[in-house]
C-alpha cells in the first residue's frame, strides 16, 4: 500500500508552521515526488482544519497522476475552533456517523475519490469497536478508503479494534528520545501481525535539534556523534537508520518542509547498520549498556 520509503508529514506546511502558499505547496509536492517520496500524511485538524483543503488545491497544479501517490489522513480529534463552535471542549468522536462524515469531508477537501489509508487519530475511552468496524466496512465497500488503521494506540487497544476490523498500521511516536514502542509490545505486535508502523517525530524534534537540550540529551548526542565519526554517516541519518534497522519495517513520517533534508533522509534508507552499531545508539539513548 505505502510504496514510499519515507512519508511526508504536512502538519507544519501551513498555519501551524511555515505558512507555505498554495503554489509553494504544489512545488514541494512535486519536488518530493521527484525524489521518490509519494506518501503524504494528513489529519483533518491540521492547520486548524485547513491543511487538507490547501493540499487539495495545490496537488492538481503538480501534474502528477493521483494513482501515483498515497494519501493518508486521520480523524477523531475534535479541537476548539471558530470553524466548529459546537466543539466547546477538545474531545474525541469515534462514532460511525462521524467516521463516515470525516472521511467524506477529507475526500472533498483533498479533491480525491479515495483515501489510501484512513487512521483513527487517538483512541477514545468511549469508542465502540463494532460501530467503528461498521463504518470502516461501509467506506471500504463504497471504495472511499483502501485501508484503515490507527494512531497512538496501545497494543491492547490495537488488539481490541483489530478483532473487529483489520488494521493496516499503527502510527506512533518513536525516536532516541521515545523508546517505549520498542519495549511496550507495540513493535512486537507489528511483527506478530505483519504490519509496518508509521513513526511520527522520528528525529525527536526540538529535543535533539532545539536550543534548550537537557543534559541527558546532550550526552546521547555526544555518543551518537562519536558513532557518526567512526561510520562516516551524518548524525541526522543515524537517527533514521536506527529506526529503519528494526525488523518491523518502520516508516518514518518527516515533518520538515526542506527538500534538502528529505534528500539527506533518503540516504539513511541505504545505511546498513550492524547490530552492534544499532546497540551503540540504543545504549546511548538508554543512558546505560543493556542488562
Amino acid at each position: 500500500m505505502i510504496k514510499s520509503p519515507l512519508i511526508a508529514g504536512v502538519m507544519k506546511w501551513g498555519q501551524w508552521g511555515v505558512k507555505l502558499s498554495i503554489d509553494e505547496v504544489s512545488t514541494l509536492i512535486k519536488e518530493l515526488y521527484d525524489l521518490g517520496i509519494t506518501a503524504f500524511d494528513h489529519a483533518d485538524i491540521y492547520g486548524d482544519y485547513e491543511e487538507e483543503d490547501r493540499f487539495g488545491q495545490a496537488f492538481p497544479k503538480t501534474g502528477i497522476d493521483r494513482k501515483n501517490i498515497q494519501l493518508i489522513t486521520k480523524f477523531g480529534i475534535r479541537m476548539i475552533s471558530e470553524k466548529y463552535p459546537q466543539d466547546y471542549i477538545k474531545h474525541y468522536n469515534t462514532t460511525k456517523e462521524h467516521l463516515i462524515a470525516s472521511a467524506e469531508l477529507s475526500l472533498k477537501k483533498l479533491d480525491t475519490d479515495y483515501l489510501d489509508v484512513f487512521l483513527l487519530h487517538r483512541p477514545s475511552p468511549l469508542m465502540h469497536p463494532e460501530e467503528i468496524a461498521e463504518g470502516v466496512e461501509q467506506l471500504k465497500a463504497d471504495g472511499k478508503i483502501l485501508a484503515f488503521g490507527v494512531s497512538n494506540f496501545t497494543p491492547s487497544q490495537f488488539d481490541l479494534l483489530n478483532s473487529y476490523t483489520p488494521l493496516y498500521t499503527n502510527q506512533v511516536e518513536a525516536s532516541i528520545a521515545h523508546l517505549d514502542p520498542f519495549t511496550d509490545g507495540t513493535f512486537d505486535q507489528a511483527l506478530k501481525y505483519n504490519y509496518r508502523p508509521m513513526i511520527w517525530s522520528p528525529m525527536a524534534g526540538g529535543q535533539v535539534f532545539g536550543d534548550d537540550k537537557s543534559d541527558e540529551m546532550l550526552a546521547i548526542i555526544s555518543e551518537i556523534n562519536e558513532l557518526s565519526l567512526t561510520t562516516g554517516h551524518p548524525f541526522d541519518q543515524l537517527l533514521l537508520a536506527f529506526l529503519l534497522h528494526h525488523p518491523a519495517g518502520l516508516i518514518p513520517v518527516l515533518g520538515t518542509t526542506k527538500t534538502e533534508r528529505y534528500k539527506s533522509a533518503l540516504q539513511a534508507v541505504d545505511i546498513k547498520l550492524t547490530d552492534k552499531e544499532w546497540f551503540e545508539i540504543w545504549s546511548a539513548a538508554l543512558g546505560s549498556e543493556v542488562a
